[in-house]
């Protein structure tokens, strides 16, 4: 069986250092914690593509090159059935969640993440699990700052992580990366309590 991991974010500079790109830079920091081969553009995907191991099985990571609201249209072509479906793990970014903390679901809704809602409407089915990542500054109980408002949302997502967010979300990717090697290795019910334990 081959995996395919894909992160969710935005192509550009611009866009590099941004919250809505936290599927592709921990995407990419789990490409290196696993070992694996440097990113190359695959045209026919519009996609940003490498391969990696996770134990012994081949994963395929995968960062679409389209703008976040068209994500799908890279998966599409990788995922034609919903048991295809079942071997492919989404990154992508949460608010709702405060930096250094993830949680991994399974056949949800897309929760109002444009990306999320793009690849389940081209693989036609939410049965696939995903790694939510929290981008939002935490309390002093721990829990999530939300940003209100559509415009403060729009500011706070496309806004840059500052230095020290970048080094938490650099630790919970050490951690995303052993979670895809529980999932391959032993499935989705031990990657959730490894994922969701904090």
């Amino acid at each position: 069986m081959s995996y395919i991991i894909v992160g969710l974010g935005n192509p550009g500079e611009e866009y590099e250092s941004t919250r809505h790109n936290t599927g592709r830079i921990v995407l990419d920091l789990v490409r290196k914690e696993l070992d694996g081969d440097d990113f190359s553009f695959d045209k026919k995907l519009n996609a940003q593509v490498a391969e990696a191991k996770a134990g012994k099985d081949k994963v395929a990571l995968v960062a679409p090159e389209t703008f976040m609201n068209n994500s799908g249209k890279a998966i599409a072509p990788l995922v034609k059935s919903k048991k295809a479906a079942e071997s492919m793990l989404v990154i992508y970014d949460d608010f709702q969640l405060p930096i250094g903390r993830m949680k991994m679901s399974y056949d949800k809704s897309s929760g109002g993440h444009n990306g999320l809602e793009s690849v389940i409407k081209h693989v036609k089915t939410t049965a696939f699990p995903r790694l939510r990542i929290g981008t939002a500054p935490a309390t002093s109980k721990g829990e999530a700052k939300i940003p209100h408002g559509d415009d403060k949302i729009e500011k706070f997502i496309l806004g840059d992580f500052k230095t020290d967010e970048l080094k938490e979300i650099k630790k919970i990717a050490k951690k995303a990366a052993e979670v895809i090697q529980v999932w391959v290795k032993d499935g989705r019910e031990p990657a959730t309590m490894v994922a969701n334990t904090q």
